[in-house]
């Protein structure tokens, strides 16, 4: 079961209601057929209803079940108008409140702050500001969140056969976030991808390949993915928080590990040892001692590593462990290479 499928079971468990603020548009009325079909959700077209019938009917979408709203005819047009000038606390007059709400978008947007609809979707005609914008006016951010941000999901195929699902954030709605907001943006967009049932792993990415180059926007993701952490504890999300770039927080560690490196006996190993630092083959000890105390602030290449173990000729990989992680790995890599994992030897 994909995970859409598994998140269209959920709404179907206990169905809720969704605001379409373009009614007439050919692809909401397709969205919205396929939801009423499914019994997903509840539909709530927006625009006049002869209007959407006709474009309904064009383009031979069944929106049986569905409830259009025509925001000119609406019975509580004088109420909704008298709360949304409540909402904007002075900020505009009941003239310019009446004069917005014959708008789908600021409509959908009250039926959703006044608790007749549980979720809008806007978008199709409207653009993306003008779609936010009046659920910023008067919805609001939910209590502790100080911005909106965007999330995309995504899912390819993967060489496992499975596919891969990312969520992706902020594309959409933030241009150039500081480091609180992209801490923001990481809890929230980790959350949602709870919600799809991704077990979130979040990564800060930016121009900079495992922290190799300088500047601002590199220091502003390597100090938000620290930020990240603590917030993941604070927020009770467990969040897994890797960044592209080595941490400064490491080399106090690394200082104790190349102690305690030097002092151990390394006898030379009856196999090369692939090593993190350069992902090539070591025998000599002095060598693997050094590039063991490099790792700890290193970039992992497990993938470089395989490559060029299947480059080399192997043919037979064994994780020890209690995971998989490196078994999903190397079928990506090669998905005809034998893999087994083992707790123990």
């Amino acid at each position: 079961m994909s995970i859409f499928e598994n998140f269209e079971k959920k709404l179907q468990a206990e169905p809720k209601s969704i605001v379409f603020t373009e009614g007439t548009d050919a692809r909401i009325l397709s969205a919205a057929s396929r939801l009423l079909a499914g019994k997903t959700l509840k539909v709530i077209l927006l625009g006049e209803v002869e209007a959407v019938k006709k474009a309904a009917a064009d383009g031979s979408f069944d929106i049986t079940g569905a409830e259009i709203i025509d925001p000119a005819n609406y019975e509580g047009f004088d109420e909704m108008v008298a709360k949304m000038v409540e909402l904007r606390k002075g900020k505009m007059t009941e003239e310019e409140c009446r004069a917005a709400l014959k708008k789908g978008n600021y409509f959908g947007t009250m039926l959703v702050a006044m608790g007749e609809a549980d979720a809008l979707l806007g978008g199709a005609t409207y653009s993306t500001a003008d779609t936010v914008r009046p659920a910023l006016q008067l919805v609001k951010t939910k209590p502790g969140n100080k911005i909106v941000s965007s999330c995309f999901i995504l899912v390819r195929p993967s060489a496992t056969g499975d596919n891969d699902v990312l969520a992706m954030g902020d594309c959409a709605i933030n241009i150039k976030p500081n480091e609180d907001e992209l801490v923001e943006i990481a809890v929230e967009t980790a959350k949602c991808a709870k919600i799809f049932g991704i077990d979130p792993k979040v990564a800060f990415l930016s121009y900079s390949t495992f922290g190799s180059g300088k500047g601002e926007d590199v220091d502003k993701m390597r100090n938000a993915c620290e930020k990240a952490k603590a917030a993941g504890a604070r927020r009770a999300l467990r969040l897994p928080v890797g960044g592209a770039f080595h941490s400064p927080l490491m080399e106090p560690a690394k200082q104790e590990l190349e102690k305690a490196i030097n002092e151990a006996p390394f006898q030379t190993p009856t196999c090369p040892i692939y090593q993190n630092v350069d992902a090539k083959p070591y025998t000599d000890p002095a060598a693997i001692k050094a590039n063991l105390i490099a790792q700890l602030t290193a970039p992992v290449r497990w993938t470089y590593i395989v490559k060029n173990m299947l480059a080399d000729g192997v043919t037979e990989f064994t994780e020890l462990g209690p995971g998989t992680v490196l078994q999903g790995l190397i079928k990506k890599v090669d998905a005809s290479a034998a893999v087994e994992s083992k707790s123990t030897l």
